[in-house]
C-alpha cells in the first residue's frame, strides 16, 4: 500500500506521514507513507491520496491529479501524535465500499 499525504507547503503533510507510517509499523503493516505538496499528486504512484484538511477545497482539483482515491483529513487529524487515529481513517476508508469501488470518498 503506497499512500501519500499532502499539504500545501509539505511541513504538516511530513509529520501526518511520519506517524501514520509508525502506527502502521507497530501494527504490522506494510505501508510506504510519504508526503508532498499539492504539485507532488500527478508525478507520484500511490494507492491512496490523503489531503490535509486546508485543502479541502481543492479537493475536485486534487482528484483531477491523480488516478488514486483521494481523502481529505478531519481538521483535528494534526492532534493525533501516535498516527493511530489516523490509522483507523485509512482503515476505515479502505474497507468502505463507495470509496474502493468509485475510487472516490
Amino acid at each position: 500500500m503506497k499512500i501519500l499525504v499532502v499539504c500545501a507547503a509539505g511541513a504538516s503533510s511530513t509529520f501526518v506521514a511520519l506517524r501514520l507510517r509508525r502506527a502502521a509499523e507497530a501494527a504490522g503493516l506494510d505501508w510506504s507513507v510519504t508526503a508532498a505538496t499539492q504539485d507532488g499528486t500527478a508525478s507520484a504512484s500511490h494507492d491512496l491520496v490523503l489531503l490535509g484538511p486546508h485543502l479541502a477545497d481543492r479537493l475536485d482539483e486534487i482528484r483531477g491529479t491523480t488516478a488514486a482515491p483521494v481523502s481529505v483529513l478531519p481538521p483535528d487529524i494534526f492532534d493525533d501524535r501516535d498516527g493511530v487515529r489516523t490509522l483507523g481513517i485509512v482503515r476505515s476508508l479502505l474497507t468502505d465500499h463507495r470509496f474502493t469501488s468509485e475510487g472516490r470518498s
